[in-house]
Parts: structure tokens; C-alpha cells; sequence
């Protein structure tokens, strides 16, 4: 037979690494982790098989390992013991996300773009991103003034990234404004552009020991909607983002797509804990080959258009690439 034959530039393994259109590197690949505060040993994630809530102590050798898989950064996420309406301990200079962000700091050097997550749910006592109202709605404008404040506090304890997971109309431009006002004009913002009301963060409630009290869906993304996330991007974009991101990933690769489209900013994509926990427990029933899925699940984020990935695979993934 004549005539046009794809196959074979897929005839051999070296052929086939020669012509690979996508690729993945250690650089392009962020750690979510959790610190949790009063905890003296690594706490186990029943949900998330190999995943923990970090002590301090586990956090610096943890980011030691990290540093030295090359990954791009870590993203922290507190795990405080008390919590009251307000958050309080979110804008506490010794709060356990600061204090540990102050730690990961010294511990990182310049090996790692240390990042923290902004944004008031897991230091809530009802569970959401931001204040409740006298009704119990979520309170958009007065969640804004929190934001500011826990981005003075974050930039203060020396994060250099602050991811606004939060879904807040605005939230990049309160954010932003803050911190240009005192100063810190380094400080980046990772904005959750489109972060959509997603079944897939079900471990990262046990992870973050939530308390969530209804559900998120008057501020996240309704999984209906495509043309909306895009909407999100755009505004972010001209709040002024620095990056931007799409959350959950692979079941949301169309606005990832959308987004890395238009975005005059990196784009980024969270692989979340769902994700995470359904191919560990596909892998240890022996339904699937974990690796093969593993770097597969990775591999399409970054073919959708993603420039870097969240993902609590990170370190092993690195490992693997390299």
C-alpha cells in the first residue's frame, strides 16, 4: 500500500520520544502539602494513600526532598486547631500556615518557589471561603477585606506566590492593591480563575479537615458551564493576575484549553485529590498500571495547554522524569 503512513514515526521507542509533541520537566510540576498545626509526627490522609499532614519537622525534610527532585515549588495549606467565623487564624503572623510558610522558606532557599494558599475555609469554623452575612450567605465584599489582610500577613512571612482559591468577585484586584500598597510589588498572584464546584475534592475535606457546613456552589464554577470558566480567566487576567489556573484538571481539559487560548499569563492546572485518590485505588486493586496512568493523567493537563501542574505526585513524577 502507497500513499501517507503516520505509523511510522511510532516504529521504535526512540522514535517515538523524537517526535513527542508534549513534554514533561521536573520545573513544571508544584507539591500541594499540608501543615497542621500541634502535631509532633506525619499524620497520615486515609483518602489519599501516601499523602500526609505534615509536622514542621516532616515539612523541612519534605521540602529538602522537594528541592532536590527539581520540582518548580510547593503550595502549603494550614491545618490550624481551632476555628472561629471570622478565620482568624489566617491572618495570625503565628498561625500554623505563616509560621510554616516562614519555615518552608528557609528551608526552600532558592530552590523552590514557596506558595501559599489564600483563602479562609480551612480556618473557618462553617467551612467556606470567606465571611457569612446575618442570612449565612457568603459575604463577598467583606471577604475581600479578609483576603487583604491574610496577603499582607502571607508576603510578610515571605511567600512568594499567593494562590486565591477563594472564588470571590474581585479578588485578584483587592489582592493585588493591598499588596502594591505596602510594598511588597514582587509578591505574585496565582488567581483560581476557574475553579469549579467539583464531587473531586472529596479527600481534600479530610486533608484540610474541613467543616464545611452546605456547599460551595454560590461561588465555584457550575461543571455545566464552559464558556463561563473562560469568563472567570478573562476578568482575572485583567485584574491582574500573574498566573492563572483552572481546577479540577482532566475533567475540565476543554477550559484549560479555552484558557491557555487567550491567557497572556501562564496557566496552570490543580490535578486534585479526587484525581489523585481514584487512580491510587484503580492501582492498588490492580485495575490499572499506576505509573503508566500516573505520568498519562500528567502528561494530558500539560497537552491541554497547562505550562505547570499541582500535583501530589510531584516529587515521585520528578523522580521518574529525570
Amino acid at each position: 500500500m502507497s500513499g501517507v503512513h503516520p505509523r511510522t514515526l511510532r516504529a521504535t521507542p526512540a522514535m517515538r520520544r523524537l517526535v513527542a509533541q508534549t513534554r514533561i520537566h521536573p520545573a513544571q510540576l508544584v507539591l500541594p502539602m499540608f501543615v497542621r498545626e500541634g502535631i509532633t509526627e506525619p499524620m497520615p490522609i486515609a483518602s489519599m494513600p501516601g499523602v500526609v499532614q505534615h509536622s514542621l519537622d516532616s515539612l523541612r525534610r519534605a521540602i529538602d526532598e522537594a528541592a532536590a527532585a527539581g520540582i518548580g515549588g510547593v503550595m502549603l495549606f494550614g491545618v490550624p486547631e481551632h476555628k472561629d467565623a471570622a478565620g482568624s487564624g489566617a491572618t495570625d503572623p503565628d498561625g500554623i500556615l505563616n509560621v510554616a510558610t516562614r519555615v518552608a522558606v528557609a528551608a526552600a532557599g532558592d530552590a523552590l518557589v514557596v506558595q501559599t494558599d489564600l483563602c479562609l475555609d480551612e480556618f473557618t469554623d462553617h467551612g467556606h471561603c470567606g465571611v457569612l452575612d446575618g442570612a449565612g450567605r457568603v459575604d463577598n465584599d467583606a471577604s475581600l477585606v479578609r483576603y487583604r489582610d491574610m496577603a499582607l500577613v502571607q508576603a510578610a512571612a515571605g511567600s512568594q506566590l499567593l494562590g486565591l482559591s477563594g472564588m470571590m468577585d474581585g479578588q485578584v484586584a483587592a489582592v493585588r492593591d493591598a499588596l502594591d500598597d505596602a510594598g511588597f510589588v514582587d509578591t505574585a498572584i496565582l488567581g483560581y480563575a476557574a475553579k469549579y464546584a467539583s464531587a473531586f475534592y472529596g479527600p481534600f475535606r479530610e486533608a484540610v479537615q474541613s467543616s464545611l457546613q452546605g456547599d460551595r456552589r454560590t461561588y465555584q464554577l457550575d461543571p455545566a458551564n464552559r464558556r463561563e470558566g473562560l469568563r472567570e480567566v478573562t476578568l482575572d487576567l485583567a485584574e491582574g493576575a500573574d498566573v492563572v489556573m483552572v481546577k479540577p484538571a482532566m475533567s475540565y481539559l476543554d477550559v484549560l484549553a479555552d484558557a491557555a487560548a487567550v491567557s497572556t499569563v501562564p496557566v496552570w492546572a490543580y490535578q486534585v485529590s479526587g484525581e489523585y485518590a481514584m487512580i491510587e485505588a484503580a492501582a492498588a486493586h490492580g485495575w490499572i498500571d499506576r505509573r503508566r496512568a500516573v505520568e498519562e493523567s500528567v502528561l494530558s493537563i500539560r497537552r491541554a495547554g497547562a505550562e505547570a501542574v499541582l500535583t501530589y505526585w510531584a516529587v515521585e513524577l520528578a523522580g521518574w522524569l529525570r
